[in-house]
C-alpha cells in the first residue's frame, strides 16, 4: 500500500492539473472576437468552433472515460495532459478556422479523459490519504477543481488579451508550459489501480437507463442537457453578445462573466452540498428563473449589469440543477449500475453545449441577436423548471 504522505501529495498534485486542464479548455473563450476578427468568419461559426469541444467531449467520454479502471489512472491522466498540449499546438501552428474547430475538438477528447478518470483517482487516493474521512471531501475538491478550473480560464485568458500583447499566442504559451509542468508532476504521482495480468479485451463505455425508472431519469437527463445548454450559450456567446449589443469590447469583462457564471454553479453545489435533494431543486428552480428573466430582461432594456447578473444567478441554478440530476440518477440506478447510468447522464448532459448552441448559432444568420436569444431563453427556461419541478416532486415522494 502506498504511504499516507505520498498519497496526499498525489491528492493536491492531481487536483491542481485537473484544474489547470479544465482551465486551458475555457480559455479561448474570452478570445473568439479576436479570432473573429482575424479570420473573418460570422459569429455564428463561433457556435461550431465551440461545439467541437463538447463533441470531443462525448466522443472521449465514451470511447475512453472507462479505461482507466484496468490501464491505470495514472497513465490515462498523462495522455489527457499530453493531448491538451497537442490542442495547445494546434492553436499557434493552425489559427485559422478549419484549425480552431480541430482544436476545440482535440482539446474536448483530453477534457472527456481527464473528467473521468482524475475525478475517480481523487476519491481512490484520498480514501488512502485519508482512510476515516467521508468521500463528499474528495468529491467537493473533484467538483471544485472542474468548475473552478473552467471559470478560472476564462478570467486569464481575458485578463491576458485585455493587458498584454500577442493575445492569441502568449495565453497559448503559458498554458503550454503550465501543462508540460503538470506532465512531469503527474509522472510522479502514485498509481491507486493494479493493473490485471492481461488487459480485458476493449469495449466502449457500457450505458444503462434503469428499466424501472426511464421517465424520471429522461427527466433528470433533460433538466442537465438544458443546464448545460445554458453553459454553453455564455461559454461560446457571451464576448460576441458584450461586443455587439452591449458595446463593450473589453476582454477581461468578458473572461470576469464566464469565471462568474461557473463560479456560481461551483459555490452553490458547494454552498449546499449538505441540503436534501429537495431542497437543492428548489433552489435550482427559483434562480433558473429568476436568472434567465434577468439575462432576457438585461438583453432587451440593454442593461449589461442586469444581463450578466441574471447569468450568474441562472449559473448557480444550473449548478445545482445538475447536481440534483446526478442524485437523481444515482437513486434510480439498478444495484450495480450507477456508474452506467451517471456516464449516460454526462453524455445526454454534454450534449446541451451541441445541438442548442448550434440551433443558435444557425439562427444568428438570419435573425436579429436579441430576438435569438429572447428565443433561446424562453425554451431553456420552460425545459429547466420542468425538469427540476418533476425531479422535486419525485425527490419528496
Amino acid at each position: 500500500m502506498m504511504p499516507h504522505a505520498s498519497a496526499r501529495a498525489g491528492f493536491w498534485i492531481v487536483a491542481a492539473v485537473f484544474a489547470a486542464t479544465m482551465a486551458y479548455s475555457t480559455v479561448p473563450t474570452p478570445l473568439y472576437p479576436l479570432y473573429e476578427q482575424s479570420d473573418g468568419f460570422p459569429v455564428s461559426l463561433v457556435t461550431v468552433i465551440y461545439s467541437a469541444y463538447a463533441v470531443g467531449v462525448i466522443v472521449s467520454l465514451y470511447l475512453f472515460g472507462h479505461i482507466s479502471d484496468w490501464f491505470g489512472r495514472r497513465p490515462m491522466i498523462l495522455i489527457a495532459v499530453a493531448i491538451s498540449l497537442v490542442s495547445g499546438v494546434m492553436f499557434l501552428a493552425w489559427p485559422e478556422t478549419a484549425g480552431l474547430v480541430a482544436a476545440r475538438l482535440v482539446n474536448g477528447v483530453s477534457i472527456g479523459i481527464m473528467s473521468a478518470t482524475a475525478t475517480a483517482y481523487l476519491g481512490e487516493v484520498r480514501a488512502v490519504a485519508a482512510p476515516t474521512e467521508k468521500p463528499a471531501f474528495a468529491a467537493s475538491v473533484a467538483g471544485a477543481a472542474n468548475l473552478g478550473g473552467l471559470a478560472l480560464g476564462s478570467l486569464i485568458g481575458g485578463a491576458m488579451a485585455e493587458v498584454l500583447p500577442d493575445p492569441l499566442v502568449l495565453p497559448h504559451v503559458l498554458f503550454l508550459v503550465l501543462l508540460t509542468v503538470a506532465l512531469v508532476a503527474v509522472a510522479a504521482v502514485p498509481e491507486t489501480v493494479a493493473r490485471p495480468a492481461k488487459a480485458p479485451r476493449y469495449r466502449p463505455q457500457k450505458l444503462s437507463v434503469p428499466r424501472a425508472n426511464r421517465s424520471i431519469f429522461l427527466v433528470a437527463a433533460f433538466g442537465a442537457f438544458a443546464g448545460f445548454a445554458v453553459f454553453g450559450l455564455f461559454s461560446s456567446l457571451i464576448p460576441t453578445f458584450l461586443g455587439g449589443e452591449f458595446e463593450d469590447r473589453d476582454h477581461l469583462l468578458a473572461g470576469i462573466s464566464v469565471f462568474a457564471i461557473f463560479g456560481a454553479s461551483a459555490v452553490g453545489q458547494l454552498a449546499l452540498a449538505g441540503a436534501r435533494l429537495r431542497t437543492q431543486l428548489t433552489v435550482a428552480v427559483l434562480a433558473c428563473t429568476v436568472g434567465l428573466v434577468g439575462v432576457a430582461t438585461g438583453a432587451i432594456l440593454v442593461q449589461i449589469a442586469l444581463f450578466l447578473g441574471g447569468g450568474v444567478i441562472a449559473g448557480l441554478g444550473v449548478g445545482l440543477l445538475f447536481r440534483g440530476a446526478i442524485g437523481t440518477s444515482l437513486a434510480i440506478a439498478e444495484p450495480g449500475h450507477s456508474g452506467e447510468t451517471v456516464a449516460l447522464l454526462f453524455l445526454i448532459a454534454y450534449l446541451g453545449p451541441v445541438i442548442p448552441v448550434l440551433a443558435v448559432g444557425a439562427g444568428l444568420s438570419f435573425a436579429p441577436p436579441l430576438a435569438v436569444l429572447l428565443v433561446f431563453v424562453v425554451l431553456v427556461l420552460a425545459a429547466t423548471v420542468s425538469a427540476g419541478l418533476i425531479m422535486r416532486r419525485r425527490a419528496a415522494s
